[in-house]
């Protein structure tokens, strides 16, 4: 476990959030954590980091399987301007993870609030959400609510929001 993972799981034990985590090969595309992951229940995540034109940066988590059309977000989001994806280097000093391993938990490391955290709507309609703690050879299952109250306690509100097809 990485440091800034029993970082993270210090926070959610000091937010009484309980979680479980399974262990597994690294996964980096959706595509292959369908193929590994087995039968851990819940909602299965993809994570997108973007940027807009005025280079404010936005994570958007959604099932893992949404359509989501970078031509339009920007309207649903609050962006200005068509988004892309936002740099590797960017995300790792922010939130303290690389590509193939991002998801909401790094929340805990942008102490600045240089990110906006989005949940799709049909996303927290799940009672259960999985996301990567931090690395992406682990996935960490908790309730949705207990997603949400932990992006609150690091100063992260999440916005939900429709932003999936």
């Amino acid at each position: 476990m990485s440091d800034r993972s029993a970082l993270l799981f210090e926070k959610l034990k000091e937010l009484s959030i309980e979680v479980k985590t399974y262990v597994h090969p690294p996964l980096h595309t959706v595509e292959e954590s369908q193929a590994l992951r087995g039968t851990i229940p819940g909602a299965h995540t993809k994570n997108l980091f973007l940027r807009d034109r005025k280079d404010r940066h936005f994570l958007v988590t959604a099932l893992e399987d949404a359509e989501i059309d970078l031509k339009s977000i920007h309207t649903l989001i609050g962006g200005s301007g068509r988004v892309s994806f936002g740099k590797a280097d960017t995300m790792e000093a922010w939130l303290g993870v690389r590509p193939g391993a991002v998801t909401p938990f790094g929340a805990i490391n942008d102490r600045d609030g240089h990110v906006k955290v989005i949940l799709d709507e049909d996303l927290v309609k799940h009672d259960m959400v999985n996301a990567h703690p931090l690395h992406n050879e682990a996935t960490t299952s908790l309730k949705t609510q207990d997603l949400i109250r932990f992006l609150e306690a690091v100063n992260h509100p999440p916005a939900i929001l429709k932003v999936s097809l």
